[in-house]
């Protein structure tokens, strides 16, 4: 990720946030179509996932649009709010691996499907990717370091 997007950060940011949460969203039917068997409780789960993976991918749009309406001068306020949003965003995907975790190793449908801890693997890397990034968007935002 390069740093000189200036006065543009926060779009570059909200578009990160913007890829990934629809990732995630793409996610949470692909383990629901590739696992066959796949316990009730996590089919439930995921569908609850997707909805709100859903809400957020829509919500970073809607701030997408602030910011670029915002032109070159974007509010600190509105700049507070996307920081806000993004640690939200963070969150969530640190949660959504979380429970991708528990999918892979309690289970039964995944224990008999190789495919599928190999997929459910590289969805949790993705979903970390997305966290790494976050994290240094928001230190390097809010003048912290990790």
């Amino acid at each position: 990720m390069q740093f000189y997007y200036g006065s543009q950060m926060p779009l570059r940011i909200l578009d990160e946030a913007e890829f990934w949460k629809h990732q995630e969203e793409e996610h949470t039917v692909v383990i629901r179509e590739l696992v066959a068997g796949l316990e009730e409780m996590y089919v439930k789960a995921l569908k609850e996932w997707e909805e709100a993976l859903s809400k957020t991918h829509k919500q970073v749009l809607r701030f997408i649009e602030s910011v670029v309406r915002a032109g070159q001068y974007v509010p600190n306020q509105l700049y507070e709010q996307v920081l806000k949003l993004v640690s939200f965003c963070l969150q969530q995907s640190l949660d959504f691996i979380k429970l991708c975790e528990q999918i892979k190793t309690e289970s039964e449908a995944v224990s008999k499907n190789p495919t599928a801890k190999v997929v459910l693997n590289h969805i949790i890397r993705e979903s970390e990717y997305f966290v790494g990034i976050a994290q240094v968007l928001l230190y390097s935002s809010t003048g912290q370091s990790s």
